[in-house]
């Protein structure tokens, strides 16, 4: 079997409060005590009369029911804004190893800024770190990571090789739980500097989070797979994220045609 075909193989193809404004404690007046005004009045009639007392040792507003509390809407504390102009490669990778933009660099080991060909045609990007990448600071070397290899493989790409992988967020997010928009947005101007000083002639989304990071605005991938979009004049393409790929190898297939797509989408220079 020729590597190609071992190749798709592999590829499965072959809140703010406010309380209101509570009444003084000394407007407030206990029932009046009612005498019997005749007799023959009943005894439960005076001690239904018997005057209301307040607690010992607690105030009298304390002693009353609360007034429930008016709840303002909770706004969103804005994300940190990192500066990246100007930044060449060495200084865009130590920024991102010394950023506390956000709080994904408390459990961090690494930041994970990418890997590969800095003048690549190719540019893929996927969600964040994962637990092996945290440990190695580069992306996708786990078990996603060599289906990944493989994917570049089945449309002749190698890793390092004219192409260059990056994640939208760069640090591990806890339990590899996806990225939060705030950490994403955080994130994002790192991203958009890479892209800037790449100059990819394509980039392929992998996973819904990369691609509505580099798309701006909500993404659902089956209604993106097979369009074209259009980024600052790059072409977007967005398929699955091979960590998806592994939970569910019945979609294998429609990666290849996505990868078949970008690559036919690729104007030759």
């Amino acid at each position: 079997m020729n590597r190609r075909a071992s190749v798709l193989r592999e590829m499965g193809l072959a809140p703010l409060w406010r309380l209101r404004d509570a009444p003084a404690a000394a407007e407030y007046t206990p029932p009046a005590q009612q005498h019997a005004a005749a007799a023959g009045v009943s005894e439960a009639a005076d001690v239904a009369a018997a005057p209301v007392r307040e607690p010992v040792g607690v105030p009298a507003a304390a002693a009353r029911p609360a007034v429930m509390p008016t709840a303002s809407p909770l706004v969103a504390p804005a994300p940190a804004r990192v500066a990246t102009d100007g930044l060449g490669w060495d200084e865009l990778e130590a920024a991102i190893g010394a950023c506390r933009a956000c709080p994904l660099h408390e459990r961090r080991t690494m930041a994970v800024p990418g890997v590969g060909d800095r003048a690549a045609d190719w540019l893929f990007v996927g969600e964040g770190p994962g637990a092996e990448e945290d440990l190695r600071g580069e992306p996708f070397v786990g078990q996603a990571g060599k289906l990944l290899d493989a994917m570049l493989a089945a449309i002749g790409l190698v890793r390092g090789r004219n192409v260059y992988i990056a994640n939208a967020v760069k640090c591990r997010p806890p339990g590899n739980r996806t990225p939060q928009a705030v950490e994403m947005t955080t994130c994002q101007p790192y991203l958009e500097r890479q892209i800037e000083l790449i100059q990819p002639r394509i980039i392929v989304a992998l996973g819904r989070p990369a691609a509505q990071t580099l798309l701006g605005g909500e993404v659902k991938i089956n209604a993106a797979r097979g369009r074209l979009f259009d980024r600052a004049g790059i072409p977007v393409v967005v398929t699955y994220h091979p960590a998806y790929l592994l939970r569910s190898p019945q979609d294998k297939a429609k990666a290849w045609e996505d990868l078949c797509f970008a690559r036919a989408a690729l104007a030759p220079r």
